[in-house]
């Protein structure tokens, strides 16, 4: 039988529906897999959770506009608890199953420490830890791409803070029992050796724990008149308490990590407490990249944006600025390139994060306590 031209039409029609849609298909850019292993929980989570946000921000409003070179960022987010096992299970869990480009703004040195065998066998890029540790610093043996300042870096402002501008020779230590501490006391170390002067105590307590009265009782008894605090916010904020509460009133100092806001909203008690920050507040900055951060922050409805909101935007700023220089498909070794070219070149951002467009030392700034 002799089939009409509408016959032949529509017998045909699946068949150019399918064509087309195969033609869009392999047309269509890959989206850009990212891990991003942080503390959802535990009392460490407020951090994971404001960073997540600070990326997720830009990442979304990036995506919405075509995302790079039309890919969209797919952030893949896990909950490690800010414990080290779990971050492995997580990296694994990207590498293996997600086959993830990088792994981008993990968080914590002791965590970082963990996984760092793995990097260092796959060289998978590990993009903007949440970390000043030595190890992702110096000459460091997995691929990594860093912005902020080192933990040595913090540690020599807070030693001058408290050696020359409050005239404190009696210093001890707080310090988080693992990576992240011994890390942090360190740089405290060298920078007190520096003025002839060793810290007259060190006391320590377990990573994710509040176990701080032993640490406590011990500080309060040598006579210091200042402590340096490693560790994060609610532990942290516990032992300032409670030594208030025991008329015990040193000044203090305190690493980035800690998270200021959320320390300082955890402080029930007049204190002197100086956190060094490796981003300026945003609220008080003239950058372009502090502008629109507040902008999108606004439009998530966060009415108080921090400095870890903020450090996960820039974080994503800073790689899909990168990226966007790259081909599509993007691979590892354009990426890490560009990501150099990026930090060294954009004057909004070297600005944020150095002194001069003529030296590479990080700036670190400043946070105060006051009680309202």
């Amino acid at each position: 039988m002799k089939l009409s031209h509408i016959q032949i039409y529509f017998n045909f029609l699946p068949w150019l529906f399918a064509f087309v849609s195969c033609f869009c298909s392999a047309s269509k850019p890959p989206e850009i897999k990212l891990g991003m292993s942080i503390a959802l929980s535990g009392p460490a989570k407020q951090i994971g959770e404001q960073l997540h946000l600070g990326s997720q921000t830009y990442f979304d409003k990036l995506n919405k506009k075509g995302g790079v070179n039309g890919s969209k960022i797919n952030l893949i987010v896990a909950d490690d608890g800010y414990e080290p096992k779990r971050a492995v299970n997580n990296t694994h869990r990207f590498i293996q199953d997600e086959n993830v480009l990088a792994l981008f703004g993990a968080m914590g040195t002791p965590t970082s420490h963990a996984v760092s065998p793995i990097l260092e066998k796959l060289r998978i890029p590990y993009l903007m830890p949440f970390s000043g540790a030595d190890f992702l610093h110096l000459n460091p043996t997995i691929n990594v791409f860093n912005i902020r300042a080192s933990y040595y870096d913090e540690a020599k402002v807070q030693i001058e803070y408290l050696v020359e501008e409050k005239k404190h020779t009696k210093i001890g230590f707080l310090i988080q029992a693992d990576e992240f501490g011994y890390v942090v006391e360190t740089g405290l170390l060298k920078s007190l050796s520096k003025y002839n002067l060793k810290p007259i105590k060190v006391a320590r307590y377990l990573r994710n724990t509040h176990d701080v009265d032993r640490a406590l009782k011990t500080l309060k008894s040598s006579g210091v008149t200042a402590i340096c605090l490693v560790g994060t916010y609610s532990p942290l904020s516990k032992f300032i308490n409670t030594a208030f509460e025991e008329d015990f009133k040193p000044d203090y100092t305190s690493i980035s990590f800690a998270s200021s806001p959320d320390l300082f909203s955890s402080l029930k008690y007049p204190t002197d407490l100086m956190v060094t920050e490796v981003v300026p507040n945003p609220a008080q900055c003239d950058n372009t990249w502090c502008k629109e951060f507040l902008s999108d922050m606004r439009d998530k409805n966060i009415d108080r944006p921090t400095r870890l909101h903020f450090e996960g935007y820039l974080n994503a700023v800073i790689f899909s600025l990168a990226a966007t220089s790259c081909e599509s498909p993007l691979e590892a070794k354009c990426l890490m390139s560009q990501l150099d070219e990026t930090f060294r070149k954009n004057k909004e951002i070297h600005e944020l994060f150095t002194y001069s467009e003529q030296t590479d030392k990080h700036k670190v700034y400043r946070s105060l306590f006051s009680l309202k």
